[in-house]
């Protein structure tokens, strides 16, 4: 279970808002209102088949026999989520002889394409590409570039190193599975992609990147269960979008999700889409933003302490590391550090929590405090969930649809327009 604290007056907040709060639990878990037709993951972990995870974990030990990197192709949804938890599990430095994962598709840099074709000269790859359209401008490029790649190296060879995870009826993609015979995924009609880290779209790439699903979703299962009833008190995924609604009505703008975790970076990117995509729809929405600490406290630690106060803070922070060190005393005290002889870096960090959320609390910043008991694939699954479950309430409580994304089309189009595309003059 999540433990969450928060600066301010939360029964006041959550009193006031307990008839709206209620009816929104009421329309998600009866499937209906507005963007029901998305709430397909409200309860996919507790649906899923063990038949279907075998699956997932014996073609990913099929990739890990024929290959030594998969490039996995997507963008936005379609990568973020396995991103984010291969990113969190991952030692920080690998060996060259580990298996990779590496993400193509994600962004439009000739450089990098041209440098990951390079790369894989030495390797044995496998391509997993995530589409449910397979029209998707990034990733098709990415994918006519790859394609081409791998039929040119391995012939006949390349259908079976080749993975699709698109829609299960329709879409251009489907079509060039069907023809090539690749293996393919379902990305899930009721689900979209900003909520499909425990679908296909997330669980082959962790897999394939040697990490277990079976926990990932476990944990995301205990999220599941533990948030499902209604209760003010004690769920903090409802707690959690109250909170935002409240600070959001005091003109409190911009969330700053913090972390003393450097492998946690992805999950924050993840977040930012969750959140920015699901609530930023007429004029209204917090802006999700993010920092790293202690590092940005040496960036951005002075105008989170002194700027404008339209900003506040929630805190992912965990108990228990796995590796750790302790600071050792020395004759010569030259870099001034003796006081710290004999505590690990972890009791560092934990004090270093507490004073910047004392400093940026008298500095008049609300804050929102998340812990955890450690980052392992169980409390990420659960961690996960908790976002994506308090992200529904939240942009419920906005009033607008959090399964839709309107606005996204409008770039694209600018976009094609400039490009010429066929029906865009």
């Amino acid at each position: 279970m999540i433990q969450l604290t928060y600066s301010g007056d939360e029964q006041q907040i959550l009193n006031e808002r307990k008839d709206a709060l209620q009816q929104i639990h009421a329309n998600l878990y009866d499937k209906k209102g507005e963007g029901s037709e998305f709430l397909g993951w409200l309860d996919w972990p507790s649906q899923l088949s063990e038949s279907f995870l075998n699956q997932i974990n014996e073609t990913a030990e099929t990739i890990r026999k024929q290959a030594d990197v998969l490039v996995v192709i997507g963008i936005g949804g379609s990568y973020l989520g396995a991103k984010a938890v291969i990113e969190a599990l991952s030692p920080h430095f690998s060996n060259n002889n580990d298996f990779e994962v590496l993400f193509a598709g994600h962004q439009v840099s000739g450089a990098y394409l041209k440098e990951l074709l390079a790369y894989l000269n030495d390797k044995e790859v496998a391509v997993n590409v995530i589409s449910k359209s397979g029209t998707t401008t990034e990733p098709a490029i990415a994918f006519r570039f790859l394609q081409q790649y791998m039929e040119e190296r391995y012939g006949d060879e390349a259908a079976s190193r080749i993975y699709v995870t698109t829609d299960e009826k329709k879409g251009a993609l489907l079509e060039v599975a069907k023809e090539k015979g690749y293996d393919r995924f379902v990305v899930p009609d009721d689900i979209g992609g900003r909520y499909s880290v425990f679908t296909a779209v997330g669980l082959l790439p962790i897999a394939s990147a040697g990490f277990s699903i079976d926990e990932l979703i476990a944990g995301a299962k205990e999220a599941e269960q533990a948030y499902k009833s209604f209760d003010l008190e004690q769920n903090p995924a409802i707690r959690y979008a109250a909170i935002r609604h409240a600070l959001y009505q005091e003109g409190y703008k911009t969330e700053v999700q913090a972390t003393f975790e450097p492998k946690m970076n992805y999950v924050q990117e993840w977040w930012k889409q969750l959140f920015g995509e699901s609530e930023g729809k007429q004029g209204k929405g917090i802006f999700p933003a993010s920092v790293s600490y202690t590092t940005d406290l040496h960036s951005l630690g002075q105008y989170i302490q002194d700027g404008e106060r339209t900003l506040f803070e929630s805190f992912i922070v965990f108990d228990e590391v796995d590796k750790d060190m302790t600071i050792v005393e020395k004759d010569n005290d030259a870099d001034q550090l003796n006081y710290l002889a004999g505590r690990s870096l972890q009791e560092f960090n934990e004090k270093a929590y507490q004073g910047v959320t004392e400093a940026h609390l008298a500095g008049d910043v609300p804050q929102i405090g998340l812990r955890m008991k450690k980052l392992d694939a169980h409390h990420i699954g659960h961690l996960l969930y908790f976002y994506m479950l308090a992200c529904a309430y939240s942009g419920y409580l906005l009033n607008v649809n959090p399964f839709d994304q309107p606005g996204v089309e409008d770039y694209k189009t600018k976009i094609f327009e400039l490009l010429g595309k066929p029906g865009y003059a």
